[in-house]
């Protein structure tokens, strides 16, 4: 991983001590909260519904073991005993004192951590795949690429007020883990025609109120162009993205207004400007990124032995063999597996984490996996390289610890927003029907029946919880002060991305989990062979569907 240099450091202890006065100078007065705004945005600080938020920055959700006992450390003495995953792979506290902020961004600061850009009008954290370095269908680890745009975005003056909140993603597999359809900026590397890797450029996708799936901008994009290519890209929607309106000035409201033949015509203009300059990559700048990111010291080990002694071990202990057939994956190197650590026990708000259990995954990290961690988009933890032979006794520590639910890739394996509980945004409440819908499908041999189905909850329109690219959404809404939650259908955030279509009138929360079941109900009993839910809901359409849930609604 990325180590900090003797400028990093600066850097960030900088940062620190500046937004320490900052917070004196509000806390004694000497600031009105429109002049605060602005500088606790720029490092991370919302206010939410009962007390202020923290993000902390997890660059392409990669952590080291010392960060995560860190941050373990903080939540237990700044916080409540508990961190929570977001979608963007970083952390998030939810009960920080605003007077105490300094004192946990300097604790950050002695780890190489930081909170800086996590929030405001500016790039956010560049997100990849979860298996980066480690996935079998990953043609190069795109995690030396999110670097690069880490330090070239990272406090870039032209980009610190945008129009709007940016996003950038970056795929390098054949599985696109990263959604990268829905974002400001999607970034794919794959072959020419000559066998050359490189960049698929896609702009102006995005959720929130006006989802969008991206358009393709640059059908091919020369490694050492991808930086330049990008500028001209943030050039044209910092000159041209509307400021009058936060509603109208994503990226994706600018690209639909232009088109994207005419988008992609100013970017070429801005480009030719900027092509060949100063910010083109050379083959040194690309090494030296690349070096951060070398393999582990894997032993060499017999495959197929270990993956016969897995099979034995699961056979005649089953409760590991549901969790080894889920939470575990392919790895690139023989006799190692990544692992996915679920944070969707039922009865916790999804995404949670308590001090003692990142404590716990940090000694885990240590003993199994070189030390290093990863946060993933959907809410869980990565350990990435594990030995096949060491499955068993590392499920026994997560399960003893409440995190060895098998359940990763099924309905309960849900993304959910904070909601009503916290954000002051919210419409309405979404982790307790997060957990409702959760206890309602407890029965593990019936989810694994389902096969893989993607439930998203958002509790506004801003899309936090990407229920639009749900294979079912749920989004809360207001009517007339009383919460209310509308259903979609058929989202995707692969490579064949789409957004949900609205099942129908919204419901209430008390019927959701039913809805849920009858949605699912209706799939069983549409599917054909071994059909996934959007699959069969690709071939039969929404009306089937609808027509069931609201006939038993009535």
């Amino acid at each position: 991983m990325y180590i900090y240099d003797q400028y990093d450091q600066r850097i960030v202890d900088e940062r620190v001590a500046q937004f320490r006065d900052q917070t004196r100078r509000y806390l004694a007065g000497e600031l009105s909260d429109a002049e605060f705004l602005p500088l606790r945005l720029q490092n991370g600080l919302y206010v939410q519904r009962l007390a202020p938020m923290l993000r902390i920055a997890v660059p392409y959700g990669l952590l080291s073991s010392t960060q995560v006992r860190k941050l373990a450390h903080i939540t237990r003495h700044y916080d409540k005993g508990y961190a929570h995953v977001s979608t963007r792979q970083n952390i998030q506290l939810n009960w920080p004192l605003l007077e105490e902020v300094p004192d946990i961004l300097a604790e950050l600061a002695g780890v190489q951590m930081h909170a800086i850009q996590t929030s405001g009008n500016c790039i956010r954290n560049t997100t990849t795949d979860q298996f980066a370095g480690v996935a079998a269908d990953e043609r190069e680890d795109p995690r030396p690429w999110c670097e690069i745009i880490r330090q070239w975005s990272t406090l870039h003056p032209e980009f610190a007020f945008l129009p709007r909140k940016f996003k950038i993603a970056v795929c390098a597999s054949e599985e696109d883990r990263a959604a990268i359809h829905a974002h400001d900026i999607g970034v794919e590397l794959l072959p020419n025609a000559a066998g050359e890797l490189g960049f698929k450029v896609l702009v102006g996708g995005g959720l929130g109120r006006t989802p969008v799936i991206g358009s393709v901008i640059c059908e091919w994009l020369e490694k050492r162009h991808l930086l330049t290519y990008l500028e001209a890209i943030l050039r044209v929607y910092n000159q041209h993205g509307r400021r009058d309106n936060k509603y109208k000035a994503r990226i994706k409201i600018l690209v639909k207004a232009m088109g994207i033949d005419a988008f992609r015509d100013a970017v070429e203009a801005e480009w030719a400007l900027l092509k060949d300059g100063p910010s083109t990559l050379t083959e040194n700048e690309i090494t030296r990124a690349q070096s951060f990111f070398t393999s582990p010291p894997y032993a060499a080990l017999d495959g197929r032995s270990s993956q016969e002694a897995l099979a034995a071990r699961a056979a005649t202990d089953p409760i590991f063999g549901n969790w080894l057939a889920r939470n575990t994956r392919a790895h690139r190197v023989p006799g190692y597996r990544a692992v996915t650590i679920s944070l969707k026990a039922t009865g916790i708000a999804p995404g949670d984490v308590t001090d003692r259990q990142l404590e716990l995954l940090a000694d885990l990290a240590d003993r199994y996996s070189f030390g290093e961690l990863r946060t993933t988009h959907q809410q869980n933890m990565v350990l990435a390289d594990v030995e096949e032979a060491a499955l068993y006794e590392l499920w026994q520590h997560l399960q003893k610890a409440g995190l060895a639910t098998a359940n990763i890739g099924y309905i309960t394996d849900l993304i959910c927003c904070p909601g009503g509980d916290y954000c002051s945004l919210a419409n309405a409440k979404s982790i307790p029907v997060a957990e409702a819908i959760q206890a309602r499908f407890e029965d593990l041999d019936y989810l694994y029946d389902l096969g893989p189905v993607e439930l998203n909850i958002s509790g506004c329109m801003n899309a936090c919880g990407h229920h639009h690219i749900g294979h079912i959404g749920i989004l809360g809404v207001d009517k007339k002060g009383a919460e209310f939650y509308q259903v979609s259908l058929g989202g995707s955030q692969s490579k064949d991305a789409a957004i949900g279509k609205i099942l129908g009138p919204s419901f209430s929360q008390e019927a959701v989990p039913d809805v849920v079941e009858n949605l699912l109900g209706t799939f069983v009993s549409l599917r054909e062979g071994e059909e996934t839910f959007l699959q069969t809901y690709n071939r039969v359409g929404i009306e089937p569907f609808k027509e069931r849930v609201y006939a038993k609604a009535d």
